[in-house]
């Protein structure tokens, strides 16, 4: 069986890739788990100065798995089933939220596809966030009868605002991933096979930079973004 992240570092950088590509990459709670593990090996890990996260194939992260909706077209009843095998996901994924975007390590995501649902709430995690120029990115958690909060919900009206912010989270607007560049959401937008290359291109320039000053800036503009709180 293939392993569901694949993990590994070259000298500084450490790269985590999400590898379901044949499940696009989606989430289920042993992979939220998993990927908060991972994240705790980074953040514990002193050698490493700069985290790329990607994903395998063609989508970032599809969100929720949404398997046990295959054949069910009443939508009333695709709630009431998401609600009973989804319920613990916003609090487990809010978790895993919470360990990314706290790092004290430079975090980059080389988003090669869709983000949608966690998929876009770990993507507004990062500290520099680069897209492949047919990225989409929405959270469809309304439409499935559960409320889109917690820190995620906090850091996408602080970038987007609280008009365009209830636009995604109440409509469950989708968006471009260039429509995001000129909002000021994402750093780059990019062709697919200069991704990864500009995401360690980056990650270079980072990890050349002072740790200290670097964990230290960090907090005071989590602190914008998340109040004032010890990260």
């Amino acid at each position: 069986m293939a392993e569901n992240f694949l993990f590994e570092k070259d000298g500084a950088i450490a790269t985590i890739t999400f590898n379901r590509p044949e499940v696009r990459n989606c989430l289920n709670e042993p992979i939220i788990l998993e990927f908060e593990s991972l994240l705790h090996r980074v953040r514990d890990d002193r050698e490493t100065r700069v985290l790329i996260v990607t994903g395998a194939g063609t989508t970032f992260c599809a969100g929720a798995d949404t398997s046990p909706l295959k054949g069910v077209t009443d939508l009333k009843e695709q709630r009431r089933i998401f609600n009973r095998t989804g319920g613990r996901w916003p609090r487990l994924i809010g978790r895993a939220f919470d360990v990314l975007a706290n790092l004290d390590q430079v975090t980059i995501g080389a988003i090669n596809g869709h983000a949608v649902g966690g998929g876009w709430s770990f993507a507004l995690a990062f500290d520099f966030a680069i897209a492949v120029e047919e990225a989409e990115f929405w959270v469809p958690e309304v439409d499935l009868d559960v409320p889109y909060r917690g820190l995620p919900a906090i850091v996408l009206a602080a970038r987007l605002g609280p008009w365009r912010a209830k636009e995604a989270i109440l409509m469950c607007r989708k968006y471009t991933a260039a429509e995001l560049l000129r909002m000021g959401v994402l750093n780059r937008v990019v062709k697919r096979a200069d991704l990864l290359p500009v995401a360690r291109d980056l990650a270079s320039t980072m990890a050349g930079k002072p740790a200290g000053a670097i964990a230290a800036s960090k907090r005071g503009i989590n602190a914008v973004f998340f109040g004032q709180r010890q990260f």
